[in-house]
């Protein structure tokens, strides 16, 4: 007997998933996965800020239309409290009895129109708000504290709604993302879709994120490079992503002279395949939530090098699933390396304990399992 078929004496738990919008992003595809993985006992309905993004098509072949209510400009106008007013309205409409909202504009209409509709609400807190000014992290920590609980994806996380924010820790649940393995095994298979460069036989690191915000530090790992370099160690970078500081760091990438062995790969829809390709990875940001790049580098079976910043301390344990540095340290970066380089086999093994993490620890049902019991306990209905 399926699981839902127990619950079929009991009226559909009708819950709202909202987030910003469906470009891909993180929170966006975990949203994805949530709306795929729920048991039919629940009615599900989506909103959104903004109705865009490659991954609109895929929420209406769930069946779902998202409901726009759509913020223009500045915060600070009509326009906010008329949507809020307007969405209060429509949970009522829909007799929605929680809302799980994803980021931090969503929740500004979200959370005080689920209070004036009588609904139950739960704010995902997904980094570590580094992005935001002064003002915004107050607000959102208003959000956050209006909120019936609130989902972190990593213990860094929880931590600092804990001493920054003072929440309880009884309202705050820690629930990491989760990556479909077979799904993202299955996209490697497929191969490479645009060629790579030479290597010539040098072993590589990939590096993926956006370039956007000094947050990611490309230039550490461009200065790990250099040191490197000058004493004779080859290896050769992916980048893997695009933004724009590109051109600032492709010009640093000659000032250093490394220019040869550094490629900028710019946007790639190949991911799995090519981290198939390195022969390790590297994350060396100074903020971060739970990092979808690295969970994926770990899936690929390929040891990680990351900062000691947000969640990744959850998903890489020094020294078994790949190792950890302190950020703005470009010295530890290239130490790490060359521990790598020069034990292949201490690499391997690495590589292998992160795949069995993320197949143990990480994966869609676990997450999709763990937010449904949440869901229901937040909405006082008994145990699946």
């Amino acid at each position: 007997m399926r699981r839902e078929d127990a619950r079929l004496g009991q009226e559909p738990l009708r819950l709202v998933q909202f987030t910003r919008s469906f470009h891909i992003g993180g929170t966006e595809v975990q949203v994805l996965e949530l709306l795929r993985g729920l048991p039919s006992s629940y009615q599900l309905q989506v909103s959104v800020l903004e109705d865009a993004g490659p991954l609109v098509g895929s929420v209406w072949k769930l069946g779902h239309a998202p409901e726009v209510f759509p913020l223009k400009g500045s915060l600070v106008q009509p326009n906010t409290l008329m949507q809020i007013h307007r969405m209060s309205r429509w949970l009522k409409a829909n007799r929605v009895q929680l809302v799980h909202v994803h980021d931090f504009y969503s929740s500004i209409l979200a959370v005080p129109a689920a209070k004036l509709a009588g609904a139950k609400v739960i704010v995902g807190r997904l980094d570590l708000s580094h992005w935001q000014g002064k003002a915004r992290r107050l607000l959102h920590a208003q959000m956050t504290r209006m909120a019936d609980h609130v989902v972190a994806n990593a213990e860094a996380i929880r931590q600092l709604l804990i001493r920054e924010e003072g929440l309880p820790e009884s309202r705050i649940s820690v629930i990491h993302n989760g990556l479909d393995l077979p799904r993202f095994d299955a996209r490697a298979a497929e191969g490479l879709k645009d060629a790579l460069p030479d290597s010539g036989g040098v072993p590589t690191v990939i590096h993926v994120a956006n370039m956007n915000h000094p947050v990611k530090r490309q230039e550490d790992l461009l200065l790990a490079l250099a040191m490197l370099r000058h004493e004779g160690t080859k290896l050769n970078a992916w980048f893997v992503g695009d933004g724009p500081r590109r051109p600032a760091l492709e010009k640093m990438a000659h000032d250093l002279g490394v220019a040869e062995g550094v490629h900028f790969l710019k946007h790639r829809t190949d991911v799995p395949a090519l981290y198939g390709q390195a022969t390790f990875g590297v994350l060396c940001s100074t903020a971060e939530g739970m990092s979808n790049a690295v969970m994926e580098g770990m899936a690929a079976g390929l040891p990680m090098v990351v900062t000691r910043v947000g969640g990744n301390p959850d998903l890489i344990q020094d020294g078994e699933r790949g190792l950890v540095v302190e950020p703005e340290r470009p010295a530890q970066l290239a130490q790490a390396f060359r521990r790598l380089l020069a034990n292949p086999q201490e690499a391997r093994k690495m590589g292998k304990a992160a795949r069995g993490f993320v197949a143990r620890e990480l994966s869609l049902e676990k997450m999709v399992r763990t937010h449904d019991a949440l869901y229901r306990q937040v909405a006082g209905l008994p145990p699946g």
